[in-house]
């Protein structure tokens, strides 16, 4: 039987089962969708925007985000590589199991995380389980929109490789993932398009001293380039002033105040120094020390920082920073939860509906752990350095080359039985690795609404805008703050054109 799902009833009475209340925002309808021809886009949920919430929503939005999180805690706390040791998949429900059993990759990806391809037709092979429609449901509605104000971006429409917003000389070393960051945002890369490129005062802090040197040596082939385009194209390069980055070698506490990050460039006599903060990607507690900053320097007038490596959040005050969410009960998120919030939902989406072969690779490494075990149980979950074409091997030649890799004996006697039953279930691994990833947008939108609770509190003016694709950048969440209100200057971040 193929039916399409898409009643919110489904999720309303999740959040009333739950205690969830339920906030202006929140949609109040949708029609059902019956009819097995519909596009399947229409089911996609949109998120939430930070931007359309009042404090006291974006306060309820935190409280409804921990109950959730506290509820399928197990699923998040989960190690895909303990599938097999632990018995994962009976930690499910039943009736999960039975929806979720034998589904595709692709089915996966347009049924559980609402991701199909363009112009697929969504059809239900069973009626799936209220809970699970459920919680499908609120783990969209209740994450923050990744979508930003544009589909694909035009700048790669002719060359997926090169930006076409970018002359030549700033495409070179960088990665068109990078190429769309520093153009979206405009770090090595983004300190030279800021200072090259837009003619801007910056200081680039790096605390590795090998990098800062690389930086270096790539602002210079990148002024000779200019200046070689100057001399051929004098008429339509516009020459502006052209200040290198200042690349300091600095490692910048998240408790700390760095007094170098606040040396002015300028002349020292001058006054009223103004300064523009910014982090593209910054690692772990260097996101925090970012807001830190603004918050107790006059001479920090703005912030824009883009976060990653949650798990890396080591100092125990990075998280909670905002009083109210850290007096709200079970708001703790271990390590595992952090680290699952970074992995990229629509990269995986896309890989499933490829179902190409590496997607075997966790099936391969939760069967290695099994024998691991078993070998030396004491050893749990050791790191396995990547093992090249996984999906060349056959899963015993995997074993064997994993267990060189920990330190143990490669001629093991295998049980060649019980490996081929456990690669048989290749489909629940992929099954239960993507209910964790759908739930993990909801860590990251805790955390960033933390940061903006508490920036909030602090007095000053501050949003969350989704500037980059998530296809090219999965971590496209800047956090833009201000200490006076800058109007429509937030909504001019949300265009392409920005």
């Amino acid at each position: 039987m193929e039916i399409g799902v898409g009643s919110l009833a489904s999720h309303r009475a999740f959040r009333a089962e739950h205690g969830l209340v339920t906030p202006s925002w929140y949609p109040s309808r949708v029609s059902p969708l019956l009819a097995p021809s519909l596009s399947s886009r229409a089911l996609r949920m949109p998120g939430v925007s930070a931007r359309g919430l009042s404090i006291e929503e974006r306060k309820q939005l935190a409280v409804n985000l921990i109950r959730v999180l506290e509820r399928y805690r197990s699923i998040l706390d989960a190690y895909i590589i303990e599938f097999f040791t632990d018995s994962l998949w009976g930690t499910l429900p039943r009736s999960w199991q039975e929806a979720l059993d034998g589904l595709s990759s692709p089915q996966l990806a347009t049924l559980l995380l609402g991701m199909p391809k363009e112009g697929e037709v969504v059809r239900y092979r069973s009626v799936w389980p209220l809970t699970l429609l459920a919680l499908k449901s609120t783990a969209c509605a209740l994450a923050f929109t990744r979508t930003p104000g544009f589909q694909t971006p035009s700048e790669f429409l002719e060359n997926p490789s090169q930006s076409s917003r970018l002359t030549a000389p700033f495409r070179k070393h960088v990665k068109p993932k990078k190429q769309h960051e520093i153009r979206r945002l405009g770090e090595g890369h983004l300190s030279r398009f800021m200072s090259l490129g837009l003619g801007l005062v910056v200081k680039s802090l790096e605390g590795d001293q090998t990098l800062v040197e690389r930086a270096q040596r790539l602002d210079q082939e990148l002024l000779q380039a200019l200046d070689k385009m100057e001399k051929r194209h004098p008429k339509v390069v516009q020459r502006g002033p052209r200040h290198s980055p200042h690349h300091v070698v600095q490692w910048v506490s998240p408790t700390a105040l760095c007094e170098e990050l606040l040396l002015p460039l300028e002349d020292p006599g001058q006054s009223g120094t103004r300064l523009l903060l910014t982090g593209l990607h910054a690692c772990g507690d260097l996101s925090v020390a970012l807001l830190r900053h603004f918050c107790c320097c006059p001479e920090v007038v703005a912030l824009a920082s883009v976060g990653c490596c949650y798990m890396k959040l080591n100092d125990p005050g990075s998280y909670p920073l905002s009083q109210w969410v850290a007096g709200l009960p079970s708001h703790e998120l271990p390590y595992r939860l952090r680290e699952g919030a970074c992995h990229a939902l629509e990269e995986y989406a896309e890989r499933l509906q490829k179902a190409g072969p590496g997607l075997q690779t966790h099936c391969f490494r939760a069967a290695l752990e099994t024998v691991i075990r078993n070998a030396c149980p004491e050893l749990r979950r050791p790191g396995v350095q990547g093992i090249p074409r996984v999906n060349e091997l056959k899963i015993e030649e995997y074993v064997q080359q994993g267990l060189q890799r920990v330190g143990l004996d490669p001629q093991l006697p295998l049980n060649l039985a019980a490996l081929r039953a456990q690669q048989a279930q290749e489909n629940r691994v992929v099954a239960f690795f993507s209910l964790a990833l759908l739930l993990a947008p909801l860590v990251e939108t805790l955390i960033l609404l933390d940061r903006l609770l508490y920036l909030q509190e602090q007095g000053f003016y501050a949003e969350l805008l989704p500037i980059f694709s998530p296809e090219l950048s999965p971590r496209n969440l800047v956090l833009v703050a201000t200490k006076t209100p800058l109007g429509q200057a937030f909504s001019a971040l949300e265009s392409e054109d920005s």
